[in-house]
Order: C-alpha cells, then structure tokens, then sequence
C-alpha cells in the first residue's frame, strides 16, 4: 500500500483528542511523522502519541501553549530537531465556549480569538522557515460551520473563526511562490466530546440537522485534512472547504 505522506513531518495543534487526534492518526497512517500538540492535556496528548505508535506511525509529544510567540517557536523548533524538519501545519486548536453579547467579557472574547486566531498565525510564522524548505508545504486551518451560518451567543468563536478564513487567504497568496498551499477545512455537526471546560455540547448543536441525517465523525474531517495534505491536492489552495453533511451549502 502506498503512503501518501511518507518522510513527511506534520504539526497538529490541538490535537489532544476528537478531531485534532483523528487528524494526526490519519496524517500518521498515510506516513507522516507527527507532532502532538496541545496547551496542557498531557495525559490526552500521551494517549493520541500512543495510538499512532501502536498503529505502526511515528509521533511525539509537544506541550506548548500556542498564544505565546516563543512557545510556537519552541514547538516548530521541536519538531524539525527531531524528524528533520515541518512540511504540514494543521491549525486545528480551538476554543468554543458560548456566551450572549451581555455576558461575554473582553478576557473571553481575547482568550478564544488568542488559540484560534493568533495561535494560528504564530504558528505559521514559527513553522515558515521550515516549511520554505519542504518540497510540498502545507497548511490547513480549521474553520468553523456557525461563522459562515450564523449562530447566537458565539460573537468571539465566529469572530475567530472567520478570521481564519481571511488568514487562509492571505497565506495561499504570500506562500504560493515557495510552494506551500493553504486551505481552510469547516466541519459540521460531528461526534466529538465535550466536557464542561469547552463549555459543553454547544446550543446550536442540539437545534441543527443535515441532509445527511447523521452527525458526522472525527474520521471523515480526518480524511479531509490528509487529503488536502497530499500529493494529489497540490493544485488546491486558498479554498474554504465544508464538510457538514448538508447542513450548510455554500
């Protein structure tokens, strides 16, 4: 069988569990060398290094709190010192607490803008040097379905995550002359876990439905990324990408 992304290095942030570990289980099985990134979920993070080692893949673990330029810095250092180099940045660490306009605080609204948005950009920034170097760069941001549909008490999430799609934009423009593609993947209603720290099953959740009739699973946003990762979308970028089983059609 042929692995798509073998000798391949790849960073996913956020990737503790649920999408963020389906991403870097699926990066792994096509061949890539992944770095498992997130704030503080150590034992979480230990466990999705651990799922790709029994699986035959190769990863490490990396905590680094992503909000901090030294700390992006530290992690895309981390990865080329030890599998030689970055060639895939999957920007997937989020925060999605809910709250009405009266009640969320400025400290809310800059703490999820500071993961999604900013953690984003100083990771490209940290991993660009390396990237550069790569025969087949490539960055992938994880968008957001209520930014582009719209969704009560989620000003700070959709803010964010809109803001990925400018930034999306932006970096297929400036990386394109060194060869790295950026897109931006938005999944739908999918089958994740959420404990009260991300503020639990969002309202607009409970309400929804798709075409589809199902939620989606973390597998399928996986399968996504991996392929936009690959050698066969290398003529992709700058694109918005939905997978949300019809629950929104651009």
């Amino acid at each position: 069988m042929t692995v798509l992304l073998a000798g391949r290095t790849a960073i996913v942030t956020g990737a503790a569990r649920n999408i963020g570990r389906s991403i870097a289980l699926a990066l792994a099985a096509e061949g890539a060398a992944v770095i498992v990134n997130a704030a503080h979920s150590a034992a979480a993070v230990a466990e999705t290094v651990s799922l790709v080692e029994i699986a035959g893949g190769r990863a490490l673990a990396c905590l680094a709190d992503i909000t901090r330029e030294d700390e992006a810095e530290r992690l895309a250092a981390c990865a080329a010192a030890t599998f030689g180099g970055i060639d895939i940045l999957v920007n997937n660490a989020a925060i999605r607490r809910e709250a009405t306009l009266g009640e969320l605080t400025y400290d809310d609204w800059r703490a999820v803008l500071a993961v999604t948005l900013d953690g984003a950009f100083l990771c490209a920034k940290a991993a660009l040097p390396y990237l550069q170097k790569s025969s087949a760069g490539a960055i992938v941001n994880m968008g957001g379905m209520s930014a582009h549909s719209g969704s009560a008490h989620r000003a700070h999430v959709m803010a964010a995550k809109s803001g990925l799609v400018g930034l999306t934009h932006a970096l297929a423009h400036d990386l394109a002359a060194d060869g790295i593609t950026a897109n931006c993947v938005v999944p739908g209603l999918i089958e994740t876990v959420r404990g009260a720290a991300a503020g639990g099953v969002p309202e607009h959740h409970k309400r929804a439905t798709n075409l589809a009739g199902r939620r989606g699973e973390p597998d399928e946003i996986a399968a996504l990324v991996a392929f936009l990762c690959g050698p066969q979308a290398r003529y992709i970028t700058g694109q918005t990408i939905h997978a949300n089983g019809g629950a929104f059609l651009t």
